[in-house]
């Protein structure tokens, strides 16, 4: 009877001893959250965003979830508003046991990002390509699918550079976070590519007059200018505005500037409007994922003709997230930790064309291609090929 009783106070405290965020077993499913702008201000990204992560959710599991495992996916609306956006993550925590999170904004990625590190040590994800979320020594389990705002300036830098070296550029970005993100590697890579930095021009976010601003871009005549932190306006009207007064110079912009909603704001203004987008685009149908995503769309969605990089972005997270978890089980290493380990060993993959082949570096994917803008098809061709950016880290 005393050994038996041993027997179960040593039972007891094995018990106690496990880890807090168990491994999942086979029976149980695995289970990636999210909180996006599902309305409100930006509802028209993060529907799209939503609707991507239940399509790859459901195409993982009918390929066979993970490794057996079916995926469960839960959401919450943060209506792009940080309290709700909290407050739905609270809920999300409380009723289960996420594996992967996605946070609706970058301001939400970086209020977590310390308890993630501390607390819950969960991958996060986000639809923010900020630099803060890819340091690895800053926030160990958040990272982003794609080239930071950094890499980003960097590869059109160093397309600038290619295409006209000794070039004059001029950055016009928002005084916001968004548009300060990559100012400052945008100016270290300037330097480094022997390029012109004539200006900067800053305004915030809903400016009405651009007088002064514009002023300089016509005294500096840069050959080429890179916006930042806008999604449409005001890049037309200054597009617009330098044209009027003669200007040759070359405009550009980032992934958020990089849709085919800016193309139609656009209209005859888009000629040499180029972008920098990690992501092929819906019309490019020849791609092996783009058709399969097409394909699916038609069947589940037949009232729906296209996609834009809201969808696209949405999908190639929730993909990236799918692997992890793959990974992680394979290893025998499903919870949080393994997941977040998992991403570390992600080299090469095949993302079916929807991007360059992804190596993992500093918790993002420094890889994309330059686009030129086609106003008479009203679409973005590409002007590159896939461009890394690992060395300049």
């Amino acid at each position: 009877m005393r050994n038996t009783k041993n027997l179960i106070r040593l039972f007891v405290v094995s018990l106690l001893l496990l880890p807090v965020a168990p491994l999942v077993s086979a029976q149980q499913e695995v289970t990636i959250a999210a909180v996006l702008p599902i309305t409100g201000v930006f509802g028209f990204a993060g529907g799209e965003i939503n609707t991507a992560f239940i399509d790859a959710v459901a195409i993982a599991n009918e390929e066979g979830g993970v490794n057996g495992k079916k995926i469960r996916y839960v959401a919450e609306d943060g209506k792009y508003t940080l309290d709700v956006a909290m407050a739905a993550f609270r809920k999300i925590i409380s009723s289960g046991n996420p594996l992967v999170f996605f946070a609706e904004s970058t301001t939400q990625a970086r209020a977590l990002a310390p308890d993630l590190k501390t607390q819950y040590k969960m991958l996060l994800g986000s639809v923010s390509f900020s630099g803060e979320l890819a340091d690895t020594a800053m926030n160990p389990y958040s990272f982003v699918a794609g080239p930071t705002y950094g890499d980003q300036f960097g590869i059109l830098l160093k397309y600038i550079a290619r295409e006209k070296p000794g070039a004059k550029v001029a950055f016009f970005y928002s005084d916001t976070e968004f548009g300060k993100d990559p100012i400052k590697f945008g100016r270290l890579m300037c330097d480094r590519l022997r390029l012109k930095l004539v200006a900067e021009e800053v305004v915030p976010l809903r400016v009405t007059d651009m007088t002064a601003q514009l002023t300089d871009l016509k005294d500096k005549d840069p050959d080429y200018v890179i916006f930042q932190g806008f999604l449409v306006e005001p890049i037309p009207q200054v597009v617009k505005a330098c044209r009027d007064v003669g200007m040759k110079s070359k405009f550009m912009g980032t992934f958020w500037s990089a849709s085919k909603m800016v193309l139609v704001k656009f209209g005859d203004l888009a000629e040499d409007y180029m972008v920098v987008n990690p992501f092929m685009y819906w019309w490019n149908e020849d791609v092996p994922m783009i058709k399969a995503l097409r394909d699916y769309t038609a069947k589940r969605y037949p009232d729906v003709q296209y996609r834009d990089n809201f969808y696209l972005a949405g999908y190639i997270n929730a993909l990236m997230a799918i692997e992890c978890l793959r990974r992680a089980d394979k290893a025998g290493q499903l919870d949080r930790e393994g997941v977040a380990k998992a991403l570390q060993s992600i080299k090469d993959f095949d993302t079916g064309g929807l991007t360059g082949p992804w190596t993992i570096h500093n918790n993002r994917f420094p890889v994309a291609r330059v686009w030129s803008a086609n106003p008479r098809k009203g679409i973005f061709e590409p002007a590159s090929d896939w461009i890394r950016l690992d060395k300049y880290y």
